[in-house]
């Protein structure tokens, strides 16, 4: 059966709560119910993760890689500062779609650079929760990674 993990970085946890005129006020629980009703129409097994450590994160990648695994990542800040996290993807050769809720490219200055967008197959932004099921339905309409 084919897998997609959807892969959380740190302080995604805390949606719902943390700044949601910004966020928004779905939780990370909420989207992943959405995602996994999106999953069992499409018969595809998800795999959903979140961890505030940037190494859980390059572990969660490279898992991702050992089966062959499709990525759904919403790296948090770890998207703007780490070589490690982009470094995971092009190791363990997954494709994945790089996700943020909010328009990044709308904010703060520093969150205009991701370490993560070239190594990533897309970028989807701006959405909210939305975002992921983009991501979702954008790794349907491609064949399996082989």
């Amino acid at each position: 059966m084919r897998q997609i993990h959807v892969l959380n970085g740190p302080n995604l946890n805390l949606l719902g709560k943390r700044e949601p005129g910004i966020y928004g006020t779905k939780t990370l629980e909420d989207i992943e119910a959405s995602l996994q009703a999106i999953a069992q129409r499409e018969h595809i097994q998800l795999v959903f993760r979140q961890t505030n450590f940037e190494g859980g994160l390059v572990t969660h990648i490279h898992e991702a890689g050992e089966v062959m695994a499709d990525v759904i990542l919403n790296a948090g800040a770890y998207t703007h500062t780490s070589v490690a996290v982009r470094d995971a993807i092009k190791a363990a050769k997954v494709r994945a779609i790089e996700v943020h809720l909010s328009n990044v490219h709308a904010r703060e200055e520093f969150r205009h650079h991701s370490y993560i967008a070239p190594v990533a197959i897309g970028v989807i932004a701006g959405f909210g929760a939305n975002s992921y099921v983009l991501a979702l339905r954008a790794l349907l309409d491609m064949p399996p990674a082989a």
